[in-house]
């Protein structure tokens, strides 16, 4: 059984809810995540699991966000990206290694199909169907992966 929210927590995360997903409009997503995913200190400690000394359970984060998502009219309602994007965040900042991925598939015969989830210790992390990162293909990954060059 999880734990139930902290209240600085719910806090945090409705005043991310409300103000990254107009974001998403109105900057490019290379700009916004390099925003969104920058920690604010490095932790004290490493953080094992999903619950660390600072509080946070990562599962009652993610119900609180899509409960807040959920409720919320456009351009805050809940799609994968504004829910990647605004978990990503909230998680980088409590200093989880997660990424954020997007994804295209093309559905048989139609158009592309694009997906956005988190990914830690290289699975999918925090998704309700966590099959559906394995059958798209990634074109967009944050942060993105340093290319490092022998010399």
């Amino acid at each position: 059984m999880t734990s139930a929210l902290p209240l600085s927590w719910r806090l945090r995360a409705t005043a991310a809810a409300i103000v990254i997903p107009p974001l998403l409009r109105m900057t490019s997503l290379a700009r916004l995540t390099a925003w969104l995913g920058a920690p604010r200190r490095p932790p004290r400690r490493p953080l094992q699991g999903p619950r660390s000394q600072n509080g946070l359970d990562d599962a009652s984060l993610a119900r609180w966000v899509d409960r807040v998502l959920g409720r919320l009219p456009d351009p805050w309602h809940r799609t994968c990206l504004r829910r990647a994007a605004v978990l990503y965040h909230l998680l980088r900042k409590a200093g989880r290694p997660v990424e954020l991925c997007i994804g295209v598939r093309r559905n048989a015969g139609g158009p592309l199909a694009a997906h956005a989830w988190l990914v830690r210790d290289g699975e999918p992390y925090l998704e309700a169907e966590p099959h559906a990162a394995a059958i798209h293909t990634v074109i967009a990954r944050f942060p993105e992966p340093h290319n490092v060059l022998a010399s």
